[in-house]
């Protein structure tokens, strides 16, 4: 039988919104699915009633979501679909949903896909434990030595670090880069700018991981509006099309890690870009999923932008600045404009924004690709898209 493919370009993207949202007391994050439904729907040119599938994943305490969470969310929204999808891959789940509904359209299952994210994740008032941090199954057998997300992550920075001479002044130059983006950005967390003495002053949090080295914590919330190529060009904008997918999952718990010094980046970037038919030298800017800095380090690696071992030279020349060879995270990413708990939301908007020439951060001249990769759990499961060009 005939290998299956991605339907590499059979969909577009053709409307996005970000909430402005950073701290929202009070308010529950179903409301901001509401709202920022509202506004891709609009910037899109169609209304609820011209849509036939949705995707959430909404299962963490400060999404307020638990079992059936898609249901309750499309209850509230008013979305009544007939294609729905929950995948949970943590942060990489909604690229992971924009692939399952550009498979799903092309199938004739449902024509218009709404996705969406929101989350409190610095407001919500209820107690909540760690992610990952189960009592029964795999998490039993960690649990009780106090692992962290954090702690988790800080692990796989130590490995890299004590293997290929990674240095924590190179790390740092991550988070200085992403605060210049920030810098341009109105919306972004936090705007002021930042050097690496600030970074490697600022309080350990988890060896070899710095306050700086780690993500804001910020409510917030996304939207987008995925068609067929054919159903876009009726669309008040139109969008990028969708031309390559990947996803893969890898373990749950660091103790089953087989390497700690790469991510399953490997297999959904290949695949990404075997099914749009490009390669690591096509992509020019891309949004790089950043709940710290060792994450984006090991993840430009994996995705084959930089060669195994060599990530700390490529930072230090400046290989992620505006006109290095790869700019990343464009509206200041994770570390400084907003991380409410599945950034892969906010990156997949930021690439959309940045192929139509209005993000609200840096804004490179005749973007034509943008590679998203997404990061869930600890360093658990990827999921990576290349959106490119305009379909109208």
């Amino acid at each position: 039988m005939p290998k299956e493919r991605f339907p590499s370009g059979a969909a577009a993207i053709v409307g996005a919104f970000e909430s402005p949202r950073r701290k929202a007391p009070g308010i529950h994050p179903y409301q901001i699915h509401a709202e920022v439904v509202a506004e891709a729907l609009a910037d899109a040119g169609l209304t609820l009633s011209d849509v036939d599938g949705f995707a959430t994943a909404a299962s963490f305490p400060s999404e307020a979501g638990w079992q059936l969470n898609v249901v309750e969310v499309a209850e509230y929204v008013g979305i009544n679909p007939s294609w729905v999808c929950s995948t949970d891959i943590g942060g990489a789940a909604p690229l992971s949903h924009v692939g399952n509904a550009v498979a799903a359209i092309e199938a004739g299952l449902c024509q218009t896909v709404v996705i969406s994210y929101a989350s409190s994740g610095r407001s919500w008032p209820l107690p909540a434990t760690d992610f990952n941090t189960g009592q029964t199954g795999p998490g039993e057998l960690e649990v009780p030595y106090g692992v962290s997300t954090i702690s988790a992550y800080a692990l796989a920075a130590t490995r890299y670090m004590h293997q290929y001479g990674l240095r924590s002044e190179e790390l740092a130059q991550i988070a200085v880069q992403a605060r210049r983006y920030a810098n341009l950005n109105p919306q972004a967390m936090y705007r002021d700018l930042i050097t690496v003495d600030d970074v490697l002053s600022s309080p350990m949090i988890s060896t070899p991981l710095r306050k700086l080295d780690c993500c804001v914590v910020s409510d917030s919330g996304g939207a987008i509006v995925v068609t067929s190529k054919e159903q876009s060009r009726d669309t008040r904008r139109g969008g990028p099309l969708v031309l390559g997918f990947g996803e893969a999952v890898s373990h749950s718990q660091m103790n089953q890690m087989r390497d700690l010094t790469t991510t399953s980046a490997e297999f959904s970037g290949r695949r990404a870009f075997e099914s749009a038919g490009l390669s690591p030298n096509d992509i020019k800017v891309a949004q790089i999923y950043d709940s710290f800095t060792i994450t984006v380090a090991l993840s430009l690696e994996a995705l084959g932008f930089v060669p195994k071992g060599e990530v700390g030279r490529f930072i230090a020349d400046g290989g992620i600045a505006p006109g290095g060879r790869l700019p990343i995270n464009t509206d200041g990413g994770g570390l400084s404009s907003n991380h409410a708990g599945r950034r892969g939301m906010f990156a997949i908007i930021e690439a959309v924004r940045q192929l139509r020439g209005e993000s609200p951060g840096l804004q490179l001249e005749n973007s034509e690709l943008c590679l998203v990769n997404g990061t869930g759990g600890w360093l658990s499961a990827t999921s990576t898209l290349i959106l490119g060009g305009n379909n109208v």
